[in-house]
């Protein structure tokens, strides 16, 4: 309850008891029996109560026995009896268990108030007119009526935000007609009363369970009614929620089409709504524009998604395919047979005022206000988005776009609305942020309006002459072909991946004018730089693209080339305020045998600087560069393979020898020491034999792991063959092996139990100590293999002895 609510309940209470207590301080009865028996049948009366419709409450009939109470006890009595009725109605098998407040409110804010209200003015009325006994009846009942439902409807109000008189009209106003008939049958009962006693009035019962059933069917009537009018409410709402998500769902397809929409929709919906409502557009009409702004962009589904997606400007090709759309989707939603006009909006949302759009050029009103204010705010929120050919611009300049574009491109009177209240409509859109197409849709047509899309076509640098000298021509052309011939040599002559696209960076210099040149390898979805050379070095090598995201992941998800694309796309990008900015970039995907092994990009700080040329030569070496880059990853593997244990992922004993060696040599030449453990692990072919061999590879696995976190970051941790390992540790001295040892062991018994549960196996270390004992490779090997066959040994002999303990301990038992 509020503050408001809290405080007048607490009134009307405090009243309420104020006039009890005094009631009863002043008690007088003339006939004690004659009150108890009143008393006891209200109470039964109270239990026949009934369901007030819309609202948590009751009603019974025991306002009989207030009115009876009225015309022929005391006050102290009438009181009495009102709240004792009040308090069984409240508690007596109540749907939901008792708010003591409610009940406090019940008996004392609204009961003993009603009954005293209703008292005093019988009886001053009374010596006023004489014993004009129904006038009084009739007044005394509207006074209780009033004093009984006025203060609930306050406190109902109050609590959920509405007009008492509204609460009251709708819950209690209908209840009036039966205090009437109360009052009737207690100006009876009255009569009957002075002529044969008071006991007569007992025979009011069946008076009182008439007056009940009246009330359970009046209201039973009510209930019908009020079912009927919710099945009629549900039904309309169904209908009005599957039309709604219809339009959310073929919403929804556009998203999947477009990943640059995720909200687009939503904000233009949210923008254009509101205009719609300032203009002053019909109810009809708003609802259509609301559906428009979900699905203006449903007509995509026909245009290919490497053309939506395309993260640089569109050709003249791609931008007649992509013209098609708002006819598609206005034949899209011509099916979906809407109560009001969407199709000529989404058709229509790409015309321009001065009639220089498509698809049918229409001027100024001639295009649907609808679509007029859906082009508006559609650009707006474009322009403050990031779009795969652009980053996204602020607001506040993308409005100044828009404002310029007024009376050209847009409606005057719509951009005025929008550039009063954008700021506004801004933050509502930032507040409330929280798709199936038939097929044989005319993807082929021919739109004629339209020169060219807003962003221009896609563009080059034209840097030749007009008129060229023919042997100029000449001369250019065998250097581009001696050129080639010298790279595609340069390329087959080495299997090393980081020589391969070195030679590369510097023959195409000679061929293709860049800033800087990128080689990004595809390795399991994501592009990584394996080659940066140039002025933004450190900003092309901090990128990490997924493929289909940013430019050169279209480039390779889509297996087609962008000239003159926007580098700052790019996911991650940031400018290096310490270089010239990139301004544009030439990227080709390289397709080897198994698919895409990654792309070339060149980049460079001018506009528009790659021309048709530059892509027709790289498009000539891009196959041989992409087999040249498969085959040295291939060769990589091998090396790395060749080195590497296929089962731990640790050095082999190959790559072992190879970094003994050169340790070795190390300590000769620089006077340092080196500790070479071997370690063996005991018990392994028990756990082979008892478990299986998968068992002990995966032991052999976790022990790898555990082997190298027990050793230091420069240690060389390396897998001998089958359950030998050797750690090389340079500087280590005796003490600190002994130590080491200890940690190793531990590591061996720890992988034991995280594998199989228990301690299963244990390890054996020798160790030999280079230059102490020599500084031959094979020597350090043989002395530490023959300390670790001495420590094995001994383990043995420990072992045997404990097990012959055991044995003889069992035996004397």
């Amino acid at each position: 309850m509020s503050t408001r609510t809290k405080l007048f309940v607490g009134i009307t209470v405090s009243l309420g008891m104020a006039v009890l207590c005094s009631a009863l301080w002043r008690w007088q009865s003339a006939d004690l029996t004659r009150f108890v028996c009143y008393l006891i049948v209200a109470v039964l009366a109270s239990s026949l109560k009934v369901q007030l419709p819309a609202i948590d409450g009751t009603m019974s009939v025991n306002f009989l026995f207030i009115l009876l109470g009225v015309m022929e006890l005391s006050l102290p009595e009438t009181l009495a009896i009102g709240c004792t009725a009040t308090l069984v109605q409240s508690v007596w098998q109540a749907r939901n268990r008792p708010d003591p407040v409610k009940v406090l409110f019940n008996v004392f804010g609204m009961m003993a108030n009603a009954s005293a209200l209703c008292y005093v003015s019988y009886h001053w009325l009374n010596g006023k007119m004489g014993n004009n006994r129904p006038v009084l009846l009739i007044v005394a009942a509207l006074v209780f009526f009033l004093a009984n439902t006025l203060p609930i409807s306050v406190v109902i109000a109050l609590t959920e935000n509405k007009t008492s008189r509204k609460v009251w009209s709708e819950c209690y106003f209908w209840s009036f007609p039966y205090y009437l008939v109360g009052a009737a049958a207690v100006g009876l009962v009255g009569v009957v009363n002075s002529r044969a006693g008071w006991q007569t009035s007992l025979l009011v019962l069946p008076v009182i369970y008439w007056v009940y059933r009246s009330y359970r069917l009046y209201l039973g009537r009510l209930e019908a009614e009020k079912e009927r009018v919710e099945v009629e409410k549900r039904h309309v709402e169904q209908i009005a929620s599957l039309n709604m998500r219809t339009i959310e769902a073929l919403a929804l397809a556009i998203e999947a089409k477009d990943h640059t929409t995720h909200t687009h929709l939503q904000r233009v919906r949210t923008y254009a709504v509101e205009i719609a409502k300032e203009i002053g557009l019909s109810p009809d009409e708003i609802e259509a524009l609301r559906a428009a702004a979900l699905l203006h962009d449903i007509g995509k589904l026909a245009v290919p998604e490497h053309i939506i997606n395309k993260p640089g400007k569109l050709t003249p090709e791609e931008f007649e395919k992509m013209k098609v759309h708002p006819i598609v989707g206005a034949e899209i939603l011509d099916r979906v047979a809407f109560p009001y006009p969407v199709a000529p909006i989404v058709r229509a949302h790409h015309e321009r005022w001065d009639g220089s759009g498509y698809p049918s050029g229409l001027i100024g009103e001639e295009i649907p206000i609808g679509a007029r204010i859906l082009a508006v705010v559609d650009c707006l929120d474009a322009l403050a988005s990031d779009r795969q050919y652009r980053p996204a611009i602020p607001l506040d300049h993308a409005m100044e776009t828009v404002k310029e574009k007024s009376g050209k491109w847009f409606d005057p009177k719509v951009v005025e609305i929008l550039e009063r209240r954008y700021k506004e409509l801004e933050r509502t859109a930032q507040v409330s942020e929280d798709g199936f197409a038939p097929a044989g849709f005319a993807k082929d047509v021919r739109v004629e309006r339209g020169l060219a899309p807003a962003t221009g076509f896609e563009k080059w640098a034209n840097n030749s002459q007009n008129e060229t000298d023919f042997l100029t021509s000449i001369a250019s052309a065998r250097h581009e072909a001696q050129a080639m011939f010298e790279l595609s040599q340069d390329l087959g002559n080495s299997l090393s991946l980081s020589e391969t696209l070195s030679v590369l960076s510097m023959r195409l210099r000679r061929l293709i004018p860049y800033d800087s040149i990128a080689v990004f390898v595809n390795r399991n979805g994501w592009l990584l730089p394996e080659l940066v050379s140039g002025e933004n070095f450190r900003v092309l090598s901090s990128l990490k693209i997924r493929v289909g995201e940013g430019l050169c992941g279209w480039v390779a998800e889509n297996c087609k080339p962008i000239i003159n694309g926007n580098p700052q796309v790019e996911e991650g990008y940031v400018a290096d305020p310490k270089t010239a900015t990139l301004a544009s970039a030439l990227v080709v995907p390289l397709q080897g045998l198994n698919g895409v092994v990654g792309v070339l990009a060149m980049y460079h700080s001018s506009l528009d600087a790659f021309t048709p040329d530059h892509l027709r030569i790289l498009l000539a070496v891009a196959s041989k560069v992409a087999l040249s880059v498969e085959n040295a990853l291939k060769y990589q593997q091998a090396e790395s393979s060749a080195t590497t244990d296929f089962l731990t992922g640790l050095p082999n004993a190959r790559s072992l020898f190879v970094h003994l060696a050169q340790e070795v040599a190390r300590c000769r030449r620089m006077k340092t020491s080196l500790a070479v453990m071997v370690c063996d692990i005991d018990g392994l072919k028990k756990i082979n034999d008892s478990f299986g061999h998968l068992e002990g590879d995966k032991l052999l696995r976790e022990f790898s792991v555990r082997l190298k976190d027990a050793c230091r970051g420069y240690d060389y941790v390396a897998r001998m063959g089958g359950d030998e390992f050797v750690v090389m540790a340079p500087g280590l001295s005796v003490e600190g092996a002994e130590e080491k040892t200890g940690r190793l062991n531990q590591a061996a018994i720890d992988a034991g139990r995280h594998t199989c549960g228990r301690e299963v196996i244990t390890l054996s270390v020798g160790t030999a100590f280079c230059p102490e004992d020599g500084f031959d490779v094979e020597a350090l090997l043989a002395e530490a293999d023959r300390r670790m066959y001495t420590v094995k040994q001994t383990h043995h002999a420990q072992n045997a002895a404990s097990q012959g303990t055991l044995a003889h301990g069992a035996s004397g038992k």
